[in-house]
């Protein structure tokens, strides 16, 4: 029996999962397996068959199993009882996520297999085959767009990659036309703007407004890039969870100008996080952070804390809700509290808008 052959490795965007294509005599798979840092998160390779070479075994293929082998799909399965051509290295090509934690095989022109991204996120092999006819547990049938999401998703993001490739109509310059926009219609002119993205994909960058004594920082390009996690924990409602825009705000009498720079650039660091630790943020969620203000040991991230009348119309991003979430520092004590109880960030955040702070920071007591 030949040994399996590796026909291609693509790593994605943060370097933190890595997919592989593997074919021996016998049958073709396609894998994701996390890198050493994320070893003890997500400990479990994902597997998903994607075609038999050799004829379908009548039954589950338990002999390969026991031998350590990748298993072919059972003949009940399979939509080719005889077994289909091994895969030309040439041909291949793997195509990651937007939001980085899944990938699909494509193969000749043609989609071949889809491991989701929330398969990363739960306790058992999930996998889409061109070849399956039949859920048997672990792999699942890829039908067509008509038919199935992860067919639709999988030549959506086809095409998110390639706009972004065009020279001709790379959608950036609208959405930062839009983003800006926005922040000025609020907020009056920008009076500086920084590139924070270290020039790697997406573009993301700072916009400084100065307005009625405050300045204000905003981000925009962070909700380019949907977050992990999102769409396991709120399934059809993941749309309006997924992506977010930070900002932060600070009355001028209390600082000058560079220190509220320097409080500010706490935004950029934060703006990678969901992708390279393969998470999220929202309402609530609490960050440690150096460029915290002296006493403060980070951030709480909030809507909740902008009142009504102070809220930004945000733009819509390739048809989903993007969130501005307000970064406010917090204490040690404050932190603590948010993380002793389940959603304590939601109960922190309740402490301070009763004392009567909002989404402008002003130097105040700790609230618990």
């Amino acid at each position: 029996m030949r040994q399996p052959e590796l026909i291609a490795e693509v790593s994605n965007d943060k370097k933190t999962l890595t997919a592989v294509v593997e074919q021996d005599d016998r049958v073709v798979y396609f894998y994701i397996y996390s890198t050493v840092e994320f070893r003890e998160r997500f400990p479990m390779m994902r597997a998903c068959w994607v075609r038999n070479l050799s004829p379908a075994p009548l039954q589950e293929d338990r002999q390969a199993m026991e031998q350590g082998l990748a298993p072919m799909l059972a003949a009940p399965f399979c939509r080719n009882l005889e077994g289909e051509a091994p895969l030309q290295a040439a041909n291949v090509l793997i195509i990651w996520n937007e939001s980085d934690d899944g990938a699909a095989l494509w193969y000749q022109g043609l989609l071949l297999a889809v491991i989701p991204g929330w398969s990363l996120y739960i306790d058992h092999q999930v996998g889409y085959a061109a070849g399956c006819i039949k859920d048997n547990g672990a792999i699942f049938p890829l039908g067509s767009a008509s038919t199935n999401t992860q067919y639709a998703r999988a030549e959506q993001t086809r095409h998110f990659w390639r706009e972004w490739q065009s020279e001709d109509h790379n959608p950036w310059p609208k959405i930062q036309a839009d983003f800006l926009q926005c922040y000025e219609q609020r907020f009056g002119p920008s009076v500086k703007y920084y590139a924070i993205d270290q020039g790697t994909w997406p573009p993301m960058a700072i916009s400084q407004h100065e307005h009625n004594g405050v300045y204000y920082f905003l981000t925009l390009g962070v909700s380019i890039r949907p977050m992990p996690w999102v769409e396991i924990m709120f399934n059809d409602d993941a749309g309006d969870y997924r992506r977010m825009e930070m900002a932060f705000a600070v009355e001028a009498q209390y600082v000058t100008e560079d220190n509220a720079v320097q409080m500010a650039s706490a935004l950029s660091g934060f703006a990678q996080l969901p992708w390279n630790k393969l998470s999220w943020l929202g309402e609530g969620h609490t960050l440690e952070s150096p460029m915290a203000p002296q006493g403060y040991e980070g951030f709480v991230l909030s809507s909740a804390l902008c009142s009504p009348s102070s809220k930004v119309d945000m733009p819509t991003i390739y048809d989903d809700k993007v969130n501005l979430y307000w970064a406010t520092p917090v204490f040690t004590s404050e932190r603590e509290f948010a993380h002793s109880m389940p959603n304590g960030g939601y109960e922190l955040v309740a402490k301070l808008i009763a004392q009567g702070n909002n989404h402008v920071f002003v130097p105040r007591e700790a609230v618990c």
